[in-house]
């Protein structure tokens, strides 16, 4: 089985509160429960993360990238300014980023990634069906850059 980490970045800790308008009602353990069980069906061994440090996503990316292990990552708030984030996400073989919501009908601030230019590809606006559309793709096997 693959093993594919699924990293979420600041504040998605409080999904299913915060701001159910934009991020829905589901809880980050649901998500959790719903994508371990999605990537058990598509052949993938997936392990949810969350964390509101830096140096924490930090660390498991580096982790990611020693293992070669692919990513689906949610960097949050960090997608708009840290370099350091964007730095490790170089350094992983295959990293599909999914937005939530649809970024680039919010504020302007939200409408640029500096984490963007090195991953393989980018999911935005479709909810937390975003991350299955990630978890498919890297269970399809299609080649990552």
């Amino acid at each position: 089985m693959t093993r594919v980490l699924v990293l979420n970045g600041p504040n998605l800790g409080r999904l299913g509160r915060r701001e159910p308008d934009v991020y829905g009602h589901v809880t980050h353990a649901q998500l959790a429960d719903h994508l371990v069980g999605t990537g058990a069906g598509l052949g993938l061994e997936v392990e949810v993360r969350q964390t509101d440090a830096e140096a924490e996503m930090i660390a498991w990316l580096h982790e990611a990238a020693e293992g070669s292990v692919p990513v689906v990552l949610n960097p949050a708030g960090w997608t708009h300014y840290s370099i350091a984030v964007a730095d490790a996400v170089v350094q992983v073989p295959q990293v599909i980023e999914v937005h939530i919501s649809n970024v680039h009908a919010r504020e302007e601030f939200r409408r640029h990634s500096v984490v963007s230019p090195y991953v393989t590809g980018v999911i935005v606006g479709l909810g937390l069906g975003g991350y299955d559309l990630a978890l498919t793709h890297i269970a399809a096997g299609i080649p990552a850059r």
